[in-house]
């Protein structure tokens, strides 16, 4: 951490969450410099990553994350607590040292944050695997609640899916059709003391109920597998006493997106990429998203070096994890003018898995945004011209390209992996262990420095150089923006953010 001066200045700054301050454009009226440095070179700029230095920064990243121990009970780097101004901090004084080579700026914009201190749900005699939905109110009072569990008809999406005896209970609801929070809310409208939401596929369900209601109650996810037995005894007839309770909060924080863009370059023609600075609240995030932080980072300190013939802008988005709430809040607050500038945007978030397949988004023109292919491609190419190998995975709104392609922005990215089972397959051409999540501590508290794979974060850091480069150097080839509105069929998708919503 480099001043405690500048993080207490950062976390007043967050802390103003009724004050917006929109991100300033660079100054366009001065000439552009002519800079001794020489032509950005892709082989020349991954030579500085180095997998120690990336080791280096990730503990520090753990360190701060520390600083959230005293609210949460253990190292968190979630928005609105010590570890993640903490975090900001080290970005932002990180990047202060090359202020003669990048504009940076802060955007401050308000957020909901929400935190789970505790939870129980029992069926009869049972305690059950539950997961809380992110941003669930806790049970009145923060005290358990008891009521017989009801099965809701259809998705529990419209009122009549209520039974009449739901007022007093807790309501079993099937996935689908809906939003998690529209179902808790239909679930508090009609009565309910608590909502559980079960999967209409294999596994465990969890995600988020979005901008808070005051009709939401208290809300688990719960597998297919566990509700099964229950949905029977309850279509049998039989009567089955519940028990739920959940301690949380759900507060509005202000919270900030750093920006850094080179003052060299043709400023009306910009590369631009970025990576989440916050984590969940369960736990560090040193994967998830440290390890795109800190790609971006490691390559913002050594681009000074070279000079640009394009602009690069990048960017660390804050909440992320609470719903893409930073990026989306970026997007809308460029005018057409500023969006055109931007010539295609790539997202880089969880970039060393443990059990890691080196996965490319599987963005397509016909899809989306016009050079989102050609981003795809050159990713692919890469790993070709390695030798290695790569798989294809949806390009399905997970993460911070989302508001881009919405907006007319080719977008793109690459990823290890997250809560996906590696298959047999996989392991042949990546290795690792068939069965088990690409990171098994995806989201938890276990997602420390240990939970990196170097080998694949110094390849995907030289990658994300890679990327950058090509792009800083030359768009020839790379389609022209048209216009801010994507003329592809951008697919609704049950995710905003890593989190489920419906």
């Amino acid at each position: 951490m480099k001043s405690l001066l500048s993080l207490v200045l950062l976390s007043s700054l967050a802390a103003v969450s009724a004050v917006q301050q929109p991100l300033q454009p660079p100054n366009h009226e001065a000439p552009i410099r002519t800079s001794p440095q020489p032509l950005v070179d892709s082989e020349k700029l991954q030579a500085h990553i180095h997998a120690d230095n990336l080791l280096k920064r990730a503990k520090e990243l753990y360190k701060i994350a520390q600083l959230g121990v005293e609210e949460y009970h253990h190292p968190t780097r979630v928005i609105g607590s010590n570890g993640h101004r903490g975090t900001l901090d080290y970005l932002y004084s990180t990047l202060s040292e090359y202020s003669d080579y990048y504009d940076i700026s802060n955007q401050t914009f308000d957020a909901i944050v929400g935190n789970v201190f505790g939870s129980r749900l029992i069926f009869g005699s049972s305690q059950m695997s539950a997961a809380p939905m992110s941003l669930t109110p806790p049970t009145p009072g923060k005290e358990p609640v008891y009521g017989p569990l009801v099965l809701v008809d259809n998705e529990g999406c419209d009122p009549s899916d209520y039974p009449k005896n739901t007022t007093g209970s807790v309501s079993l609801i099937r996935r689908g059709i809906c939003s998690f929070g529209a179902k808790s809310e239909a679930a508090g409208r009609a009565g309910a003391i608590a909502a559980v939401v079960y999967n209409n596929y294999p596994g465990s369900l969890s995600g988020t109920l979005e901008s808070p209601s005051k009709y939401h109650v208290a809300t688990f996810g719960l597998s297919n597998e566990d509700a099964q037995p229950y949905i029977k005894d309850l279509q049998a007839g039989k009567i089955i006493p519940s028990y739920a309770w959940i301690d949380s909060i759900v507060r509005k924080t202000g919270t900030t997106n750093i920006i850094a863009q080179t003052k060299g370059g043709d400023q009306d023609n910009c590369v631009m990429a970025g990576g989440h600075s916050d984590s969940v609240s369960e736990g560090p995030g040193i994967n998830d998203d440290g390890t795109g932080s800190l790609t971006l980072l490691e390559i913002a300190t050594h681009l000074p070096k070279y000079s640009v013939e394009n602009c690069v802008r990048l960017a660390w988005w804050a909440g992320e994890e609470e719903g893409l709430l930073g990026s989306d809040y970026y997007v809308s607050q460029l005018s057409p003018e500023e969006n055109m500038k931007i010539r295609l945007f790539m997202d880089y978030d969880m970039m060393a898995s443990p059990n890691y397949a080196y996965q490319v988004y599987d963005a397509r023109n016909e899809r989306n945004p016009n050079g989102s292919q050609e981003l795809r491609d050159l990713y692919t190419d890469f790993y070709t011209a390695h030798g290695l190998n790569y798989t294809y995975i949806p390009f399905d709104g997970r993460s911070d390209y989302d508001a881009f392609i919405k907006h007319g922005i080719p977008g793109g990215g690459i990823a290890t992996g997250a809560e996906g089972i590696k298959t047999r397959a996989e392991v042949a051409m990546f290795g690792g262990t068939a069965g088990q999540w690409y990171d098994p501590c995806y989201h938890q508290l276990c997602d420390d420095v240990s939970n990196c794979n170097l080998t694949a974060w110094e390849l995907n850091t030289k990658l994300v150089a890679h990327s950058i480069a090509t792009y800083a150097l030359s768009f020839d080839g790379f389609p022209k923006r048209t216009g801010i509105k994507s003329d592809s069929a951008v697919e609704d998708s049950p995710y905003h953010g890593p989190d489920l919503f419906m």
